[in-house]
């Protein structure tokens, strides 16, 4: 769960490179957000939707957000360490903005939550 905006948002975390590389290439949407870490910038090509892209630093505070429509390659930020991605309009509709810190706490699988 991602804790910080004005609600939790569920997250799913692409540490991998291979997950990082691959990000939400191939879907038709997303609920809640994808954390790419470590990650300073994203592209949108090949993409389906517009998203949201939050660029985080090391210590989780939002440095910048923008949307960036498919076909787009967005600057690198260079003191970001993490991105965040989510729909187009998830992040406004969440009140996320530059400067607020956010937490990333990992959720049980459903599996393991009925042991």
């Amino acid at each position: 769960m991602l804790y910080g905006a004005d609600r939790a948002v569920p997250v799913e975390i692409a540490a991998s490179y291979r997950a990082r590389a691959r990000g939400l290439l191939g879907r038709d949407g997303i609920e809640g957000a994808l954390l790419l870490t470590p990650a300073s910038g994203v592209h949108t090509f090949r993409m389906r939707f517009a998203i949201d892209v939050a660029y985080l630093g090391r210590d989780f505070r939002v440095l910048a957000v923008r949307t960036m429509p498919p076909g787009r390659l967005g600057r690198p930020r260079w003191r970001a360490r993490h991105v965040l991605e989510a729909a187009a309009g998830a992040m406004t509709d969440w009140g996320l903005r530059p400067g607020m810190r956010l937490r990333v706490e990992p959720t049980p699988a459903p599996e393991a939550a009925g042991r």
